[in-house]
């Protein structure tokens, strides 16, 4: 028998769209409750009010998670809302693409702030939480990109490679606290982070959408708890 998650607490960031709206909703299927986390409190509501037509709880924090201290204010909301997180999702990141020299250090510098810091800050907020109750999944998004450079991104690789770095090391520290830690790696997903206001143009039999993502990330958690996936990559069949 592999982990029963129906009951357990999600908190989930970047979940106004995309990859964290597929999850919420999928996880909320599955009998999750969901604490969402993003910047704009209009979408923040609607997956709330979709979830919660699912059956479970949900409660919502509109916060940049780049702000560590309204990172801690929040988590500190949703566990009041929900109780404890047993599962958080670490999806809320930004893109940038240009030539080393083409982009402004400022929006380099932005890039971390929000991909590495956000992701540390949630971690951070949410991690004792895991720690009192000996156990807990932390799945962290990172990128293809994580794994290989590509020309005009270096900001934004260099991002996804410090999440590999600190998730590998953090997973070893609290493996013995049953707290299992994952990265994903997924290469081009069907989100507006990826083509903007051409997304509808998109054929969605040629490239992964964020619901392929959600169902897989239920997967991974219904492993039985002895066992974890520590890093993969999700690729499309034949985009071409």
């Amino acid at each position: 028998m592999g982990q029963d998650i129906r009951g357990k607490v999600a908190y989930i960031t970047g979940a106004g769209s995309g990859i964290g709206r597929s999850t919420a909703l999928e996880f909320a299927k599955e009998g999750v409750h969901v604490g969402l986390i993003a910047r704009t409190e209009s979408k923040l509501k609607e997956v709330a009010e979709q979830a919660k037509a699912l059956g479970v709880n949900a409660s919502y924090e509109a916060v940049d998670i780049s702000d560590m201290e309204k990172v801690n204010q929040a988590v500190a909301n949703l566990q009041q809302n929900l109780g404890s997180a047993d599962i958080l999702i670490n999806n809320a990141g930004i893109g940038l693409h240009g030539s080393f020299l083409e982009v402004e250090p400022e929006d380099w510098k932005h890039t971390f702030e929000v991909n590495v810091y956000g992701t540390y800050h949630v971690t951070r907020a949410v991690l004792p939480q895991m720690i009192e109750k000996d156990q807990g999944d932390i799945i962290n998004i990172s990128s293809s990109n994580g794994l290989k450079g590509t020309a005009g991104s270096t900001s934004y690789s260099a991002s996804k490679f410090a999440i590999q770095g600190m998730t590998e090391a953090l997973m070893q520290e609290v493996r013995r606290n049953n707290i299992r830690v994952f990265t994903l790696n997924p290469s081009l997903v069907a989100t507006e982070l990826a083509f903007g206001e051409k997304l509808d143009e998109q054929n969605k039999e040629k490239f992964m959408q964020p619901e392929d993502m959600a169902e897989y990330m239920v997967s991974q958690l219904k492993l039985h708890p002895r066992i974890f996936i520590k890093q993969s990559l999700q690729w499309a069949t034949n985009p071409f």
